[in-house]
């Protein structure tokens, strides 16, 4: 019974593999509570530096720094966030959809694009792109420093300060929840005031020590790469809650083609018997 012990090689086959991405499934629900943490852990402090950058906008102190200054905009930097490893559904290629469209925008405007990619996904993905990549990172684990992206994010604010690019933006994916998340372009620099309350009043400011020049040249560099760690935490979170749930979907596959297969095999051993039986009985019959 040849076609019976094909199926019965696929549906081994199979199994074998249901068994990896299960076991996939429970190492990344595993790695996904613990980049969770350490996500939710990073946010206060990004969005309460993130606030008070912004609020330095509307502030009138005797230095004002270049990264709060608008300009015309004939070239930007980008820095695109992905992750070293697929298997995790579409979070890269929605990812690289978004910047795409952002890029194409650009584009119709006669902007040039600088940009530089942390991942190996983005990597690879805008190496084949006609871009002009400026550098690159990747395979920093589960656990990244932000000591491993300092440079990346020093070569854009080198070109910022140089007049090369005019604005610098990041795109990472946004931690909603374990099955949702959002690919987010963020401007980093020139800094977009925030509103402030009604009862600051119009003219305000903070108090710098030792002077507004050496706090905010340390204060925004600081911020920067705040936001461009935040991110790449975020991303480390959407990519093990993404993995979990593709391998979770994966597994499911492989169980409902385990049964169909089964069922296969149930009617050809029945046909197969069913032959042999009549066979059986014609022979009798004939004697």
């Amino acid at each position: 019974m040849a076609v019976g012990k094909e199926i019965r090689t696929k549906i081994s086959s199979i199994k074998n593999t249901q068994k990896i991405t299960r076991a996939m499934e429970m190492v990344a629900a595993s790695k996904m509570r613990k980049t969770k943490d350490r996500m939710q852990a990073t946010r206060p402090y990004s969005q309460k530096i993130g606030r008070i950058i912004k609020h330095l906008a509307h502030a009138n102190p005797e230095y004002k720094h270049p990264f709060l200054i608008k300009r015309e905009v004939k070239r930007v930097g980008i820095i695109v966030i992905s992750s070293d490893r697929g298997l995790c559904g579409g979070l890269n290629s929605n990812l690289f959809r978004k910047t795409l469209t952002q890029l194409s925008q650009w584009d119709k405007a006669n902007i040039d694009v600088d940009v530089c990619t942390i991942g190996s996904k983005a990597g690879g993905f805008f190496g084949t792109l006609k871009t002009n990549m400026v550098g690159q990172v990747s395979k920093l684990g589960d656990t990244p420093h932000l000591q491993d992206i300092v440079g990346i994010i020093k070569i854009m604010l080198d070109a910022y300060e140089q007049g090369t690019i005019d604005e610098l933006y990041v795109v990472y994916n946004e931690f909603v929840n374990t099955m949702t998340q959002r690919p987010t372009v963020e401007k980093l620099i020139p800094v977009v005031a925030e509103e402030i309350e009604e009862s600051l009043g119009g003219h305000w400011d903070y108090i710098y020590e030792p002077d507004a020049k050496e706090v905010l040249d340390h204060l925004l560099t600081r911020y920067i790469e705040s936001i461009v760690y935040q991110g790449l935490v975020e991303n480390n979170a959407c990519e093990q809650a993404a993995r979990m749930v593709a391998m979770k979907s994966a597994s499911d596959n492989a169980g409902n083609l385990i049964g169909e297969l089964q069922l296969v095999y149930n009617k050809a051993r029945q046909a197969a018997i069913t032959q042999e039986i009549s066979e059986i009985v014609a022979g009798a019959a004939a004697v």
